[in-house]
């Protein structure tokens, strides 16, 4: 199989699905992305707070 067959077929796959994917499940995947995104700033805030005390 040559390089544009490949090719092809990986963006044949990925066009069909982008078309298939509904405006509800972007939604829920961006409030999900932000949701982790806040949660990890947060939890990384907590524990660079946690260290510094235990290392006074």
């Amino acid at each position: 199989m040559d390089g544009n067959t490949k090719s092809a077929i990986i963006g044949g796959t990925c066009f069909s699905s982008i078309l298939h994917i509904g405006v509800e499940d972007i939604a829920t995947t961006i409030i999900l992305a932000v949701i982790g995104a806040v949660v990890s700033f947060l939890v990384s805030l907590f524990l660079r707070r946690v260290t510094k005390k235990n290392k006074s």
